[in-house]
């Protein structure tokens, strides 16, 4: 879909990058602000089945400066997380939280809501900045943005909540130590997974089972079984 884009493409093919005020914009041309099925209590800027932004290819999304937009989907395993947090609100409640690989901002939208005393929501996908940044305020909720890659680095975070994270094996591996030191030191590790295929097969408890329903041009499903995981 070319309606809206704020970008452009000039003459000689060369592409405009995206700059905030433009991200800003794209976002609201390419997305609409809706709750996220499994959790109403949270309003998000997401792309729906009326917009093909997801039916674009990445080397589309490439050539025009975005990144695969995993801020404009509700995923399962974010979902499920945001679910159990607003249910649980004991989780966060008056505690500085990691709200990692943070995409539209959901969770940790979620975790103010229930009230932690700070939230970060981390993400090394510069565009999440801003999709964060607006769904924060369309929830009148405050929570720091950190751009960097934190894995392997401890803030003292009383509580860690990552949705949908194992889903590469590489990543997987690094991520394992780190949240095992987290834990070590006493840290909350809660995982919302709705099956990927890395998840670890031992070291995790399982909080809460939700049926979330999901985009089936992503998912290939219309609903995921979705866990939520306590690393033990």
């Amino acid at each position: 879909m070319e309606r809206g884009l704020p970008h452009g493409r000039a003459q000689s093919g060369a592409v405009t990058k995206l700059t905030p005020k433009s991200a800003k914009k794209f976002i609201l041309d390419n997305t609409a602000l809706m709750a996220p099925p499994h959790v109403p209590e949270v309003l998000l800027h997401l792309a729906d089945e009326a917009h093909d932004l997801w039916l674009r290819t990445e080397e589309e999304l490439a050539e025009i400066g975005l990144p695969p937009p995993f801020w404009a989907f509700a995923w399962a395993g974010g979902q499920g997380l945001a679910r159990y947090v607003l249910d649980n609100p004991g989780t966060v409640l008056g505690k500085w939280v990691l709200d990692f690989a943070s995409g539209s901002g959901l969770v940790a939208i979620a975790a103010m809501k229930a009230g932690a005393k700070q939230v970060i929501a981390a993400d090394i996908d510069p565009f999440c900045e801003t999709a964060i940044a607006i769904n924060l305020e369309a929830n009148g909720v405050e929570a720091q943005f950190r751009g960097t890659d934190c894995v392997g680095t401890d803030d003292g975070w009383d509580v860690v909540l990552a949705g949908d994270v194992f889903y590469d094996k590489a990543f997987a591996d690094r991520l394992l130590p780190w949240f095992g030191s987290l834990r070590a030191r006493g840290a909350e590790i809660l995982v919302g997974d709705p099956g990927r295929a890395y998840l670890p097969k031992t070291g995790l408890q399982s909080l809460a089972v939700y049926q979330v329903p999901v985009t089936r041009v992503l998912e290939d499903a219309e609903v995921k079984r979705t866990t939520v995981w306590r690393l033990a």
